[in-house]
């Protein structure tokens, strides 16, 4: 039973009996035994006294805090609630999991924490790990409040105001979730008595004038032009457009539909709408990036639109259903094609990378004066679900919801064969299956045996799988990537990278595994996709840039995310292989905060080879973005990404 009440000399005089006892023992047993004692009795006894030795020191540290930082730590506190006080004295902010990081610089409160310097990136962090200074963006306002956050407090009873400012003292060593801890000191707070963002000052932002000119794009609407190849609504458009122009956008981001346009029959595609959106984009004076969509929309989160691939090829699908991806339980996802029939001459005698280099070209043709003019600026490829260059893991249409790990698509007949053949060259063609372990689309790793911490996934057969599953994702990317270059030869293309950002926190990085990205703790799995984009001088566009690992795990703090940490890994994998890096936001993003977020990662401050992105593209046009407030912010945040000096209001 812990003494609490205990002053520091009974203290002292307690630990120094116990030495004494642990000494006496230690020599009488050595007197009775001699040289015939074990040599494991013997290291028993010497880590017991270690033990008693490390304690003394313990508490002796713990004495002087009490008695002289005003700590308020208990006489049992171990080693852990120590460490974690000393981390918050210094301004730092514990997480429940123990995950440490600056959250200001709390004895120069003037000092606006976007404007810590961005560690150097030449050495890569941990997988799993958050960067150094990847939280050092959270709100400026919480700096008023870390120095309140002192050390491991003594339990009360009822309930704690549930802020986002004092979870981190939760679930430290010796406190039960009955009895959470409390901030010492009382903080102004509203009538509810919860503290809340909004109650504490905000400190001024970064100042980004004089930064790098980084170009902003502006989605279109999913359905700005319909599947009758017209545009949708051309006034509505027209004068949305000319609102994004005065707000100084520099262009706008199309997606060009494979369904729409090649709908009927093979090798037969009708531009017509498209040629009369460009016409009133370039009229205007905007330019374009062009997104070749190879697969179906209204599969993903914010489709609010249905364009199902070409007729013809559904036809094709009814027939031979392993044209499309295929899980574990033999559920088609339709979104897109398989990538193992890349080669296959099953799309009326043609092959899938034939396929989509017809369809490329016949844009090239059809818009080569916009080429020619300059109004399209780059080309973004589609290699896979939702235009990005991953597996169609985590289908909601199947049952998936976040933030679940997902399942692996390799079960359609060609990639089967291509596993088997794989196997069977490397002589185990037992291997030439699936794994049967990895749970379903909404399990979690922990409860999985490959995924779960010493998991199947690290094992000689998991290894061998998850490197076969990622690189049939880069060979994909690589042989699409080679037509890219033939039918646009000449002009800036893009891939782009979807944000599996839910369990980077754990060993396996479950999520990303089924996604296709070989990227568990000890192995870097963006690097081999960066270089196949060095070799084709692509340009990587790569999502969640507005995330901040803080407000996810409030949100979702099952799901270990860590969007920052995934985004500095990604971005400076890019950097290292010295390819342009472009950006987009995962959901949409109205708030100062948000904007912030991008600003911070299209810029990293004091950056010692003055790297920022190649552009920015806003997801997207919408009403909501023209309401007041919002379009007020958005302006705002163009300004700076264009680095022109703005008030501070």
């Amino acid at each position: 039973m812990e003494k609490l009440g205990m002053s520091e000399e009974e203290e002292e005089m307690e630990v120094k009996e116990e030495e004494e006892e642990e000494t006496a023992s230690y020599l009488n047993s050595s007197t009775s035994e001699g040289g015939r004692r074990s040599r494991g009795r013997e290291e028993k006894e010497r880590t017991k006294m270690r033990e008693r030795q490390r304690r003394a020191i313990t508490a002796r540290i713990l004495g002087g805090l009490r008695k002289h930082g005003n700590y308020n730590l208990r006489v049992r506190a171990d080693i852990n609630e120590v460490i974690a006080a000393l981390a918050r004295e210094a301004g730092w902010l514990v997480l429940p999991d123990g995950t440490t990081f600056p959250s200001s610089q709390a004895g120069r409160p003037t000092t606006s924490a976007s404007t810590l310097p961005m560690p150097h990136s030449a050495a890569p962090p941990l997988r799993g790990m958050s960067p150094p200074g990847s939280f050092r963006s959270i709100d400026h306002r919480q700096a008023m409040v870390d120095k309140r956050l002192r050390g491991v407090f003594p339990p009360v009873a009822g309930p704690v105001p549930a802020s986002p400012l004092c979870f981190a003292t939760a679930g430290i060593s010796g406190t039960s979730q009955d009895q959470s801890p409390v901030l010492e000191d009382s903080i102004e707070s509203g009538e509810d008595g919860k503290v809340t963002r909004e109650d504490l000052p905000r400190l001024p932002d970064r100042d980004f004038s004089g930064t790098p000119y980084v170009p902003v794009y502006v989605m279109l609407p999913l359905g700005a032009v319909n599947m009758n190849c017209e545009v949708a609504d051309p006034d509505g458009l027209i004068n949305d457009l000319k609102l994004l122009k005065s707000a100084g956008v520099d262009g706008v981001m199309v997606d060009c539909w494979w369904g729409i346009v090649e709908a009927n029959k093979p090798l037969e595609y009708n531009w017509s709408g498209y040629k009369s959106l460009f016409q009133i984009i370039k009229q205007l004076k905007l330019k374009l990036q062009v997104v070749m969509s190879f697969h179906k929309c209204g599969s993903n989160v914010g489709d609010d639109i249905t364009i199902p691939l070409p007729n013809w090829v559904a036809q094709i699908g009814r027939a031979n259903p392993d044209i499309y991806f295929t899980d574990g339980h033999g559920r088609r996802n339709t979104e897109c094609l398989t990538w193992g029939i890349d080669k296959e001459r099953v799309l009326r005698g043609r092959t899938a990378l034939e396929v989509y280099f017809d369809f490329m070209r016949s844009f090239r043709v059809e818009f080569n004066e916009l080429f020619e003019d300059g109004v399209i600026s780059e080309i973004e490829v589609g290699l896979g679900p939702c235009g990005e260059l991953r597996y169609p893991s985590y289908a909601m249409e199947h049952g998936w919801r976040y933030p679940g790990i997902g399942e692996f698509q390799c079960y359609d007949q060609y990639l089967m064969k291509s596993l088997r053949n794989a196997a069977e060259g490397r002589g185990h063609s037992f291997w030439g299956k699936g794994p049967d372990n990895a749970g379903t689309y909404n399990s979690r790793p922990q409860d999985t045996k490959f995924f779960c911490d010493g998991g199947d996934y690290d094992g000689h057969y998991g290894r061998f799988f998850l490197a076969w599953y990622s690189k049939v994702l880069i060979d994909h990317a690589d042989h699409v990537l080679t037509l890219v270059k033939l039918a646009f030869e000449g002009s800036s293309i893009a891939v782009k990278l979807s944000g599996v950002h839910w369990w980077y926190k754990t060993a396996s990085h479950a999520a990303e595994l089924t996604a296709g990205f070989y990227n568990p703790c000890n192995r870097d799995g963006y690097a081999p996709i960066t270089a196949m984009l060095k070799k084709h001088n692509a340009a990587l566009n790569f999502t969640c840039v507005e995330l901040r690992t803080l407000n996810q795990y409030e949100m979702f703090p099952e799901a270990m995310s860590d969007p920052e940490g995934l985004v500095w890994q990604v971005l400076n994998a890019a950097w290292d292989a010295n390819i342009p890096v472009s950006s987009e936001n995962a959901l949409p993003c109205f708030d100062r905060d948000g904007f912030h977020k991008i600003l911070e990662n299209a810029k990293p401050f004091d950056d010692p080879d003055g790297r920022h992105l190649l552009s920015f593209t806003y997801l997207r046009l919408a009403p909501a973005l023209f309401e007041e407030m919002n379009f007020f912010e958005f302006k705002r945040f163009v300004k700076k990404m264009h680095g022109e000096a703005v008030l501070d209001n």
